[in-house]
């Protein structure tokens, strides 16, 4: 399985009618984009949120989350969430809600 495609349907229909949305296949999985900019994504069964450096340790303290490596390198300013911390619809669309709060400030690209 490259990715859990019940979760990417679940983002998909809270972020596709967000202005500037779109998807890209990346990292093994699938990326959510808003005007070029990741907000989210799945690899695997984990759902990938885009935090940014100043939410990055608060984001990390949540439960069911843990840094974002999968090549060896942390990527900072993102995290991953495993299913438990995802699997209601609310704790779901409060981590998309908050990529995308992050991915909209930035400059398109």
């Amino acid at each position: 399985m490259a990715y859990d495609k019940g979760l990417a349907e679940r983002i998909r229909l809270l972020l596709a009618d967000e202005p500037g949305y779109g998807e890209r296949k990346m990292f093994g999985g699938i990326g959510f984009l808003l005007h070029g900019n990741m907000a989210c994504g799945v690899i695997k069964d984990s759902l990938i949120v885009r935090v940014g450096p100043i939410d990055y340790d608060a984001a990390l303290a949540s439960p069911h989350t843990r840094v974002f490596d999968i090549t060896g390198r942390t990527m900072k300013g993102w995290i991953m969430v495993s299913d438990e911390g995802y699997e209601d619809d609310e704790d779901l669309s409060r981590w998309v809600r908050k990529g995308a709060a992050f991915a909209s400030a930035l400059p398109p690209k």
